[in-house]
């Protein structure tokens, strides 16, 4: 249970050895946050009734996680700046055991509420600092695919998270669906607590450093894409069911049959972000983020055809699963002496970027229907692609 004590001259990084049971238990880690972050969207409807509100209340519990997390993010950095990584990294796994306890014998939706506020402050804490620790667990030139291990915990809660909830929803009840997680949790918590080295705290974690990393071009780059590309497909994604059911017009069977593709097809596209982004993480995230504009186009000139419907929507899980590798790897690689202080801000733009892409994804069905929605995620994409294209361009000029 002590970890493993690095020597002295390790306290950034641990040399040439690559630690793939600690980066497997990060893997853990983030698979349960984000499967106890997804659980209520499969669970709204036995937990309203249960608890004696309406639906819309209920939703807010989801609302609050990612409220907390786009501050906690910065806020655990800077507070933990001091404290061995280790700990930190193992206390953030503890608030996943404790919030979904919280949550399962919760008696009323103010203690929903708070066990969601416990989980964000966990997943904004373990997102913030994932980039940083993938950099210390393995050699540089493995970073690329270590964190593509890591986001294999995210593809596999997106996929899982949903029809796991409302199965054990449906046959065992909500609360059992928070006790799962709960004992995810604790599988976590033990492997991390077996495999994790000791990690001295790096970096200079404060207001002033996020302000000094913030105005480094490459990060500001970086942020600027996120911004782009994450509002371009909250704000599809969110609407893709109305989309399918008002353009191809599909069932609800065949609307989750291609979700289950796009969620397998964004497991596949993380691996094979982390594989490019070994080679350039810019280029993995103009190629991807170039791709997803391409299916949105073809989707919203086809989409009427379930056949193109289905693998525009598969190459657009592939490519977005790719994006957040190449995005970490490409943040962590320009700002390697304050990672966890960049990641805190790459936390802050994704939750900032999932709440307005959904606003203005829902003014846009409203407005000018689902094609709008569609078009807008192409646009943005190809916004957030040219944003990165051109860094490289002015570069090659000032070397020129």
């Amino acid at each position: 249970m002590h970890g493993t004590q690095l020597p002295p001259d390790d306290a950034a990084r641990t040399d040439d050895v690559a630690r793939w049971g600690a980066v497997t238990s990060l893997t853990l880690g983030v698979f349960g946050l984000v499967t106890a972050e997804f659980l209520p969207v499969s669970l709204l409807t036995p937990l309203s009734v249960d608890l004696n509100v309406g639906t819309g209340v209920a939703g807010q519990s989801i609302t609050t996680t990612a409220v907390i997390a786009a501050i906690a993010g910065p806020a655990v950095v800077i507070g933990t700046r001091n404290i061995d990584r280790r700990w930190t990294v193992l206390a953030l796994t503890a608030l996943l055991i404790v919030s979904s306890l919280v949550a399962a014998i919760a008696a009323n939706i103010y203690t929903v509420f708070a066990a969601r506020i416990l989980l964000g402050i966990g997943l904004g804490g373990f997102w913030a600092m994932s980039g940083a620790l993938a950099m210390r667990l393995v050699p540089p030139p493995l970073m690329p695919r270590a964190m593509a291990i890591i986001m294999a915990g995210v593809s596999l809660a997106t996929v899982c998270a949903a029809p796991l909830g409302a199965y054990i929803g449906d046959t065992l009840g909500w609360r059992a669906a928070f006790y799962l997680s709960a004992s995810v949790g604790v599988v976590a918590f033990a492997v991390q607590a077996f495999t994790l080295p000791a990690l001295p705290p790096t970096g200079h974690a404060g207001l002033g450093t996020l302000a000094a990393v913030m105005r480094r071009p490459a990060i500001r780059t970086g942020l600027i894409t996120i911004l782009l590309f994450v509002a371009g497909h909250f704000a599809g994604f969110t609407y893709i069911r109305p989309f399918l059911e008002r353009v191809p017009q599909l069932d609800v069977e065949t609307i989750s049959l291609i979700l289950l593709a796009y969620g397998a097809a964004g497991f596949v596209g993380n691996m094979l972000g982390g594989a490019v982004s070994e080679r350039s993480p810019r280029l993995s995230i103009i190629l991807f983020t170039s791709l997803v504009a391409a299916s949105a186009v073809i989707l919203a000139i086809g989409g009427a055809s379930l056949a193109v419907a289905a693998t525009a929507i598969a190459l657009w899980g592939l490519a977005f699963g790719a994006f957040p590798v190449s995005v970490q790897s490409f943040i962590a690689r320009n700002a390697p002496d304050e990672a966890e202080s960049a990641g805190s801000l790459v936390v802050t733009t994704f939750q900032i970027a999932i709440s307005s892409g959904a606003v203005l994804g829902g003014l846009l069905i409203e407005t000018e229907g689902p094609i709008a929605v569609v078009m807008f995620l192409a646009a943005a994409s190809l916004a957030a692609a040219s944003v990165m294209a051109a860094r490289g361009e002015r570069r090659q000029l000032s070397l020129g």
